[in-house]
């Protein structure tokens, strides 16, 4: 069996050392729901894409200077069916394309994210940090 970039392996003492963070820095960026580590319990386990995502975030803290909240601002300007590319029968029954004011990934119970059944491993977050990461690291290296 062969572990998956989506799978939850690292305890959050492992992901805060590849990271070279302090843990209390993943809780804060949990707390501002820029991550959303797999919980078992009182415990958090992160993904090989998590460690990639939370890379792109310090890089845009760090590097760029764009803030916490200024960070949640750009992943609310781009919506979840243009990036899955919706086809328009889906679009409307999708609760966040009918009321496009309140984030995707706020409506974990709602309409379309219960039909899919699949919030929590939603390639749309996946595939948004990995673009994320390969912006970062091209504004990076001009």
């Amino acid at each position: 069996m062969s572990v998956q970039s989506n799978d939850a392996i690292y305890p959050i003492s492992v992901a805060s050392k590849l990271l070279s963070v302090h843990p209390r820095t993943l809780r804060i960026y949990e707390q501002e729901s820029l991550i959303k580590p797999l919980r078992k319990g009182n415990k958090r386990y992160y993904s090989h894409d998590d460690i990639e995502w939370i890379r792109c975030l310090r890089t845009l803290i760090h590097e760029k200077g764009i803030s916490i909240p200024g960070i949640k601002m750009l992943l609310e300007l781009t919506p979840c069916w243009e990036i899955k590319n919706c086809p328009q029968e889906i679009r409307e029954k999708c609760s966040a394309y009918i009321d496009k004011t309140i984030p995707c990934w706020e409506r974990a119970n709602t309409a379309c994210a219960m039909e899919l059944k699949q919030c929590e491993s939603c390639y749309v977050y996946i595939k948004a940090m990995k673009e994320a990461r390969l912006v970062a690291a091209s504004v990076a290296g001009q």
